[in-house]
């Protein structure tokens, strides 16, 4: 409750739209290996902003 109004961070942003992507990746996978390899590229660069945060 105390944390209804509390702002995400952006490290919290980032790991949330990482995990968006590796879904939508993990979905396309049964129907378009191309757009899936796409959406898993994405998730890879924003890990990568994840990691390279301090």
């Amino acid at each position: 409750m105390f944390g209804l109004f509390k702002k995400k961070s952006e490290k919290e942003k980032l790991q949330e739209q990482y995990s968006k992507l590796l879904k939508e990746s993990h979905r396309l996978s049964t129907v378009n290996r191309a757009e899936s390899d796409k959406k898993a590229a994405e998730a890879d660069a924003v890990a990568k902003l994840i990691d390279a945060m301090p």
